[in-house]
């Protein structure tokens, strides 16, 4: 697994962003479902907010392995993936730091709502390291949206400036001829 990086060609001149880029993902994957054992530990199965906790780490968990797959393949094929990895980090990156704040303003309350069968001070406390680690998650996920921006950038700049197309926003200058003009639709006929 490590942190090689397969290809692409802002990995030759930026090595180091690509890895701490690629260690930040496997951290995201490692607190994500750390945070999904801890839920899973107050048996909240029964409870549609455990079921939408835990559905809000998998996709957490969803976003970091296209970040990673991202990061690994060619710059012309990871484009593609920049965008749906983009949105999906910031909607996780939202939703986790709203579940930390509640957590941490109201945890017996956050907890009842869970519905769960674990004691209220041992599920406070499962609670509370859940949220530390929701925290730890939404720190993470804007580290990884701003070096996933510069490698984009980077990929972008090597490119070129152009994207894929070396001709894309050119414009030639060349006038157009009378009879081109004529074709024209008519509120913009000579």
């Amino acid at each position: 697994m490590g942190l090689s990086i397969a290809g692409g060609d802002s990995s030759s001149s930026h090595p180091k962003t690509h890895k701490v880029f690629l260690l930040s993902n496997y951290i995201l994957l490692g607190a994500a479902s750390s945070c999904i054992f801890l839920t899973l530990s107050l048996r909240l199965f029964p409870s549609l907010i455990g079921f939408l906790f835990i559905l809000l780490h998998v996709i957490t968990i969803a976003g970091a392995i296209s970040g990673c797959a991202a990061a690994s393949r060619a710059s012309t094929s990871a484009g593609k993936f920049y965008g749906a990895h983009m949105i999906a980090t910031v909607l996780t990156a939202i939703f986790q730091g709203s579940v930390s704040v509640l957590i941490f303003t109201r945890p017996s309350d956050f907890l009842s709502n869970l519905k769960s069968y674990v004691r209220e001070d041992d599920g406070v406390l499962i609670l509370k390291l859940a949220g530390g680690l929701c925290i730890l998650i939404f720190c993470l996920e804007w580290v990884v949206l701003t070096l996933a921006f510069f490698l984009n950038y980077y990929a972008y700049v090597e490119r070129g400036g152009n994207g894929n197309n070396g001709n894309y926003g050119v414009r030639s200058g060349k006038v157009q001829d009378e009879e081109d003009v004529k074709s024209w639709p008519w509120p913009f006929q000579v």
